[in-house]
This record gives C-alpha cells, sequence and structure tokens, in this order.
C-alpha cells in the first residue's frame, strides 16, 4: 500500500467503513509509516475530540484512545486470518470425506453387481 492511498484510508478507519482487506493493508503500511501514522493521529485526535466535545464526555487520553483501537483492529485482523484458515481446512476436509465416501460406493457397488462389472 502506498502512502496515499493509506491517507485515503484514515477517515474510514475512523469511522470504522474500512473494509477486512483495506485494514489488513492499512494496518501493515502504518506500522512500517511514521508519516501516515502521524497523519492517522492528527485526524483521530481531531475527530475525537470533536465527538467529545460534542457528547460533554471524554477522556483526555486520545493517543491510548487510538492505541487501543489500532490494537483492537489488530486483533480483528488476526481473527480474520484464524477463521479464513479453519474455513479452509474445514473445506480440505469436506472434500477429502466426500472422495472417500464416493471410492467406497464404487467399492460397494462393484462388489454387489450394481455396476454391471
Amino acid at each position: 500500500m502506498t502512502c496515499r492511498e493509506a491517507e485515503h484510508l484514515v477517515m474510514p478507519y475512523i469511522n470504522g467503513s474500512i473494509t477486512d482487506e483495506e485494514l489488513k493493508d492499512f494496518l501493515e503500511h502504518i506500522e512500517h509509516c511514521g508519516e501516515c501514522l502521524e497523519e492517522l493521529e492528527i485526524y483521530f485526535t481531531v475527530d475525537v475530540g470533536i465527538r467529545q466535545l460534542d457528547e460533554g464526555t471524554g477522556t483526555y487520553n486520545i493517543k491510548g484512545a487510538l492505541e487501543t483501537e489500532l490494537d483492537l483492529s489488530r486483533q480483528r485482523v488476526h481473527t480474520l486470518r484464524l477463521l479464513q484458515t479453519a474455513r479452509y481446512a474445514v473445506n480440505t476436509l469436506c472434500f477429502w470425506a466426500l472422495l472417500v465416501v464416493v471410492i467406497l460406493q464404487f467399492r460397494i457397488w462393484g462388489q454387489t453387481g450394481f455396476l454391471g462389472l
């Protein structure tokens, strides 16, 4: 991901409208790009500050809130990766189970003379 692409994803990230694939790429990029992380911090600070003023509540540890949000996002990406791996494993097991059932069924049909062998 380029810095330009990451810059376009800052507000969708803050608003929670970023896709899972974009989130993965975005997090990887900001972990290695200090400039984009700094831009995220600025936008996040402004957005959270405005929301807190509107609601009349809030925490004064906005940087800590950003770190918490980034940690939750990293956990989400990790969980999605685990689910994708589990789905792949289940699909593979189902394929092999179906293949074994078909082979056994042909063997049964062959022994009973159903196939005319």
